[in-house]
């Protein structure tokens, strides 16, 4: 006889289903794993073999070999325990197999039998019910797991729990979805004193989904502006949320049961390595790109991240997705974030300062942006200077606007583009359309064109930094009928081309193209 128990596997962002096989045979006492199994899985012989002792059951005296099939995909993770000692228990009759099969296990088992937390819950409770099957997770995961719709779900503290479940001595209540954590209020833009520009630019970004750099001294504001645009973003909608909580919980940072209902915010350390920021190391895990899937990526100190981590940005920057190549596995995460990056206009960071200003100026500027590729800074939107502020500002009252208030009108212009692109449901804004779609869509009027065609050639803008131009235009005309200036309807025109072109810089150092509207 051979019991079976589904389970599944991660690749990446996929879920992989697993037929967990185990048989027990005559012949000297053994216990055997075997389809890939990494360390974690190998090491679940002893763990299954302590939890049955600690519930008052013991392993028969036979030859015991767990199939973990398809037997070509590599078993990664501890959630295995749980689906092969229930196999076990199948196969020694304790557990009906009938109703077995129609559940999805997963778990750690601990030594006194309770289980403990796994990453995967979420993916893999709606990979489950896409299938027409329930899942057996542990307790503390199941209101993670009760978001993925109507299915039966089982959350045992332990595996005594579920055996009297089965045996009709205890009743697991079907648990319920945790409540999203609150969504807390973030610092406001009114802090922000002076910098009108970068707030400009801000607001584009925010409304457009652009990517931004921002080029200042030390303390003239760009982590304080960083820190402000999730404010400005509008709320992730449902199917959204879903998506960010998936990562989340292959990652292992969903808590409390709870969806990642705010949009990520990730600051790394510019120590960070490359596999730290695209994914990778030896089990290919999600790195901070996708972790900050539809939100927002802020690298701070940019040009002292390590070259080929910066470098390695660009697929996903480009491609809204993130494949990381190994010997023994290539796994895809998505990756749609949105890029705010800062750093010093040189080393020492007193560029324009005579005063501060080191001895090998301008040379040293020149050198230490250099660090950042021509094609890194091509795929920026928009790159704003951010000057020191004087000590006569900070006095000022602050400003007008709040981030309510230009989230307002961000999410006015949001609600048009939603609109407009409403039969591309792979573009959620203006940053994500491509050239054909823009030229449907956001093909500015004569004189814009006009304007357009001069600036490219003398800024020799390359095809991807031409139709960055026509989206930031784009999403400047947005905010404009966002604020009743004009009608939504209409096409971008000259002052928007201008003023989308003012955010574009020639080469790095060379500073913004001054235009003229």
């Amino acid at each position: 006889m051979v019991a079976r128990v589904n389970t599944v596997a991660f690749r990446g962002f996929n879920v992989i289903d697993v037929d967990v096989q185990v048989q027990m045979a005559a012949g000297l006492p053994a216990f055997t794993i075997v389809g890939l199994p990494d360390k974690a899985v190998s090491e679940a012989r002893e763990r299954v073999r302590a939890a049955l002792s600690a519930i008052g059951l013991g392993l028969p005296p036979k030859r015991i070999t767990v199939n973990l099939s398809p037997a070509d995909v590599a078993k990664e993770g501890s959630h295995f325990d749980l689906p092969i000692a229930v196999a076990i228990l199948t196969d020694m009759g304790v557990l009906p197999e009938g109703e077995i099969a129609g559940y999805v296990a997963l778990g750690e088992l601990a030594l006194d039998g309770a289980l403990t937390s796994v990453t995967g819950v979420l993916p893999a409770a709606i990979h489950a019910s896409a299938g027409g099957l329930g899942l057996i997770c542990p307790e503390p995961q199941g209101p993670e797991a009760a978001w993925a719709g109507d299915i039966g779900i089982l959350a045992p503290a332990g595996l005594l729990a579920l055996v009297n479940h089965f045996k009709g001595r205890q009743l697991l209540v079907a648990p319920k979805r945790g409540a999203a954590p609150a969504m807390a209020a973030g610092p406001d833009m009114a802090d922000i004193k002076g910098q009108e520009t970068p707030k400009r630019a801000l607001e584009v970004a925010a409304a457009g989904g652009h990517n931004l750099l921002m080029v200042g001294p030390p303390g003239a504001g760009k982590s304080m502006l960083a820190a402000r645009l999730p404010g400005l973003l509008p709320p992730l909608d449902a199917a959204e949320i879903l998506e960010t909580s998936m990562i989340q919980s292959l990652a292992g940072t969903l808590d409390a049961g709870g969806l990642q209902a705010q949009r990520p915010f990730r600051d790394p350390h510019h120590s960070a390595s490359q596999a730290a920021l695209v994914g990778g190391g030896r089990k290919a895990r999600p790195g901070e790109v996708s972790l900050a899937h539809l939100g927002v990526l802020f690298l701070d100190e940019l040009a002292e991240f390590q070259r080929g981590a910066l470098e390695a940005l660009r697929q996903p920057l480009e491609a809204g997705h993130t494949t990381v190549a190994r010997a023994n596995a290539h796994v895809t995460y998505p990756s749609r974030f949105q890029l705010i990056a800062a750093m010093n206009p040189c080393r020492c960071g007193y560029l324009d300062d005579v005063r501060q200003a080191c001895s090998r100026s301008p040379r040293c500027a020149e050198d230490y942006q250099a660090k950042i590729s021509g094609p890194l800074f091509d795929r920026i939107d928009l790159h704003v200077d951010v000057p020191a502020v004087a000590i006569a500002d900070l006095s000022l009252p602050p400003s007008a606007e709040s981030s309510a208030e230009i989230a307002a009108r961000v999410r006015a212009a949001r609600d048009m583009q939603k609109f407009r692109y409403r039969d591309h449901p792979q573009v959620r804004t203006n940053a994500d359309a491509d050239g054909t779609l823009l030229e449907e869509t956001a093909a500015p009027d004569a004189a814009g064109r006009a304007l357009l065609g001069e600036a490219a050639e003398a800024m020799r803008l390359t095809a991807r930094g031409y139709h960055r131009v026509l989206r930031v235009a784009r999403t400047l005309a947005d905010l404009d009928a966002a604020a009743g200036c004009c009608d939504a309807a209409q096409p971008s025109a000259r002052i928007h081309i201008a003023e989308a072109l003012s955010y574009r810089r020639n080469r790095p150092g060379n500073g913004a193209l001054k235009v003229s509207a």
